[in-house]
Parts: structure tokens; sequence; C-alpha cells
């Protein structure tokens, strides 16, 4: 609309730069386009879509710089985005927007997991569970005589806030002072037992005791 409106002005008479930008900069025009436009149209180009302009393209997202990235992150997903711009040579904000539009990728923590299993720790889990599989076709009734259980350590704590432990004193009395408790310091380990039901036992143990499957014996009968 607004470019229209200049080929109207001009095309009805050969107006000043000044006064046809003051009646184009109740449009909100800038300056530099009224100039630039000004100075096309004296010359006798009416044309108003820029002009093709040499150099390097305004972007760095062409499909090689994506395949660079691309080859990058696989080899290495925790790279940041500086390293990928010291790496490849695409500047920061092109490797940012290639990595989230292009390859429709984002940034996650890695989750906790208790352990990482390794390729025959796998095989074997799924060994166990078609053995596993096979029993219940033959004892409807398998499931409910399996016992599972779990372990984790409980720290010691001192539940009281810093608010709960405030206290009123007078200007001479010294400032109460408590000490800070460590959690690692005071620490027991806590077992529980499950079967198909629920839970069916749970209990600390006691310091100094070695937890392995002799105990775990001994905690089922």
């Amino acid at each position: 609309m607004f470019a229209s409106s200049f080929v109207s002005f001009w095309g009805k008479q050969q107006q000043k730069l000044s006064q046809c930008f003051e009646r184009l900069l109740q449009k909100k025009l800038s300056q530099a386009r009224v100039y630039e436009w000004f100075s096309r149209f004296k010359h006798g180009d009416m044309s108003l879509e820029d002009q093709p302009r040499s150099g390097h393209p305004t972007t760095s997202r062409t499909d090689e710089n994506i395949q660079k990235i691309c080859d990058a992150i696989t080899f290495d997903r925790r790279q940041t985005i500086d390293e990928l711009e010291a790496l490849t040579g695409v500047s920061w904000s092109s490797c940012q927007q290639i990595l989230t539009e292009e390859l429709h990728m984002k940034q996650v923590a890695a989750k906790f997991v208790p352990r990482l299993l390794l390729e025959h720790q796998r095989a074997n889990h799924l060994d166990v569970f078609h053995e596993m599989k096979d029993q219940l076709k033959t004892d409807p009734d398998f499931l409910s005589k399996i016992i599972t259980g779990d372990e984790s350590w409980c720290c010691g704590y001192d539940p009281e806030t810093k608010q709960q432990s405030n206290q009123w004193k007078s200007a001479s009395s010294p400032r109460p002072k408590k000490t800070r408790q460590v959690k690692s310091n005071v620490k027991t380990m806590f077992i529980c037992l499950f079967d198909i039901k629920g839970l069916i036992h749970f209990e600390f143990v006691p310091q100094g005791q070695t937890v392995n499957h002799q105990f775990y014996l001994e905690v089922l009968k």
C-alpha cells in the first residue's frame, strides 16, 4: 500500500524529495526507503522490488552446512553450539537454527537410571524373560510365586528449616549456633520386598551388615 502510494505521488507530479518524504512519513515509511525509491524513479526505474545483490548468501542454512551439523552432532551429541561453530565454521545463530528448525532437535538432560547395562547383561535379561514367559504357559500361577526387591540408601538430615531455628535475642546476647548435619555421615540401607499383590516386607539394614544373597535368604526365611 505504501509503495503504490509513492508511485501515485510520483506519477501525478515530480515532487521534491523533502515534500515526498513529509507526505509519506505519515504512512510510517522509513527515510531510507523513501530516498531509495526517489532515486530509482528519478532514473526511470519504476520497479518496487529489491535489486539483486552480489556476494555471499544472507543465510548459512545451506544443504552443505545442514549436513555438516548433522554429521558433527551424530558423532557427539554432547557438543555445544560454540563447539559446533568452531568445528564447522557455521555461525552460532545458524547452528542453532539448523539444529532446531532443520533437524528438529532439542537439548535435554540425560535421564538418571539405576545402572547402564552392558550388551551381555541385556541379552541375559532377555533370556530370563523368555524363560519366565515359557514357564507361565505351563503354570498360570507362576507370577504369584515371584518375590522381587529393591534397596536404597537413606541419609539422615536435620529436618529443621532455617526459619524454624530462629530465636529471639537481646542486643547483648550472642547469636545462637547449631551444627550442620552432613547427610553422608548418617545413612542406612533400606530394603523392601514385593510380590504380585504388593509390599510384603521392609526393614533398615543394621550398621556393618553385608548385603548379599545370604543376607536376603535369611530375610526371606
